[in-house]
């Protein structure tokens, strides 16, 4: 008697999730990874010493550019994967450069500003801005500063020196500074820069005025700042971060200056 045919086993159950908890799974994953990455900048703006009013300023610039940052990160996960530089990674340790050093060369010295001259400093902070602001210190008869906080300038050159602080409560705390809208520091700008020999203007507060006032106004008052600088033989310096504007707003800027670094 024959033995019955057997049944063929049955296919094994497949271990795959579902497609709605594998696209929640995603989702979730991708919304820890975004705040873990918000909350570490955050902490390290903080760990920096920055203001309640800078840090406000910082955020609403994240968030101005924050749509190009996700499209970005979308083309970088659809493009293919880059073939790794193994030259690079097998080459021997550099040494750290000094900023401003070409390869193999001393560091460069800081721009000089010759009367009239116009210059934007593109940076996260106002370093290279204060490197120039210090180095031509000693070439003007005075000397003006507008920011949030004035950076200090080592030796005494024997010139006045006038320190608009903007971001202040409006006189609403004792000892704050006043709140100054553009129109005003222009006309507190006009007597050093219309003085003999003019003055050395730096401004690292365009961020601020840009956030409480408009851009419109901002880029108005940067087109008036370099004017007056060619008018009265003063010169500008002007510090900015460039993640605060859109690419557009951000040339538009630009083309203000005589000198872009």
């Amino acid at each position: 008697m024959s033995a019955p045919p057997s049944r063929p086993n049955p296919p094994p159950p497949s271990e795959e999730p579902p497609a709605d908890e594998e696209y929640a799974r995603t989702y979730s994953s991708g919304y820890e990874d975004g705040l873990r990455s918000a909350l570490r900048e955050v902490l390290q703006h903080v760990s920096r010493g920055h203001t309640a009013q800078e840090l406000r300023i910082l955020a609403e610039s994240r968030l101005a550019r924050l749509a190009e940052e996700v499209e970005a990160k979308r083309r970088s996960l659809l493009g293919p994967p880059r073939r790794p530089a193994w030259n690079s990674l097998l080459r021997a340790p550099q040494a750290a450069r000094p900023w401003g050093a070409p390869v193999g060369g001393p560091a460069a010295p800081p721009l000089r500003l010759a009367p009239g001259h116009s210059v934007l400093v593109r940076e996260e902070r106002p370093t290279r801005a204060i490197e120039i602001l210090r180095a031509n210190a000693p070439s003007f008869p005075r000397l003006v500063t507008v920011s949030l906080r004035p950076p200090e300038v080592p030796g005494d050159h024997g010139q006045p020196r006038l320190d608009l602080t903007v971001g202040g409560g409006g006189g609403n705390e004792p000892g704050a500074p006043p709140r100054l809208a553009p129109g005003e520091i222009g006309g507190r700008l006009r007597d050093p820069t219309e003085s003999p020999g003019g003055a050395l203007v730096y401004v690292d507060a365009l961020e601020y005025l840009a956030t409480e006032y408009s851009l419109d106004t901002t880029l108005k008052f940067v087109h008036w700042l370099v004017g007056q600088a060619r008018e009265t033989g003063s010169a500008l310096i002007v510090s900015f971060d460039r993640r605060a504007l859109e690419v557009r707003e951000m040339s538009l800027l630009e083309r203000a200056f005589e000198t872009v670094l």
